[in-house]
């Protein structure tokens, strides 16, 4: 498998990641190319399309081995499933793939081909494997079923952010940051109202608690 590009985001570590591609929409990230795979003949008519699968490399979760079994945060941390009931980043293969909505293709002097993507779940500098375009006819499927995931509530929070905090922010960042945090980056076996937890979004470090539904930033960092 060769890398033919990398994705840039605003998600520095993996803590904070969305745990699904387009669950926080307002996520955004730039796939470059490297110069063999960098040809704007090899993008003709992507832009026609809304969306895309990106195939990519799990970079910070290689193993030697395997295991059979994993631990869904999902489900708590305590009950196993099949990895390939699964999208646990720990596998046979370290492959990841998302659906990401198309932004907009650029063709840049300097950097050349640029996808613009929303809906990102990928850690800043994931190598990418392939892309290839969302087929709304053949890829959507209205009837699928979800498993054992259907049976878990969607975890969202409320989240209060203090004027004088988010203006530290980049106001083209601030949408996308609170997104993130109303999806809750905690694993689901961490209920401490007292626990305060740190996460790294673009360049700032962002610290809150959690009590109950509800999210209180309390410290803004610029890293």
């Amino acid at each position: 498998m060769k890398i033919i590009g990398h994705i840039e985001t605003d998600f520095k570590e993996k803590f904070g990641i969305p745990r699904q591609s387009r669950l926080v929409k307002e996520s955004e990230g730039r796939i470059l190319f490297e110069k063999e795979y960098n040809i704007p003949e090899a993008f003709r008519g992507l832009e026609d399309f809304s969306h895309i699968w990106v195939l990519w490399k799990f970079s910070e979760a290689v193993r030697e081995e395997w295991s059979p079994t994993v631990r869904p945060p999902l489900l708590g941390g305590n009950k196993r499933m099949g990895v390939f009931a699964t999208r646990s980043p720990f596998r046979p293969n370290s492959v990841g793939l998302s659906a990401l909505k198309l932004e907009g293709v650029e063709f840049s002097e300097k950097e050349g081909v640029i996808l613009h993507v929303s809906g990102a779940d990928l850690l800043d500098g994931t190598p990418i494997y392939d892309i290839k375009p969302y087929l709304p006819y053949a890829d959507s499927i209205p009837d699928a079923v979800g498993g054992f995931t259907e049976s878990l509530e969607e975890r969202r929070l409320e989240v209060e952010f203090p004027s004088d905090l988010l203006k530290r922010v980049n106001e083209g960042k601030r949408e996308a940051l609170k997104a993130v945090l109303a999806a809750d980056p905690r694993p689901s076996y961490q209920n401490d109202p007292e626990r305060e937890y740190g996460m790294r979004f673009a360049q700032y470090e962002v610290r809150f608690k959690v009590d109950g539904k509800t999210l209180t930033v309390i410290s803004v960092e610029n890293k």
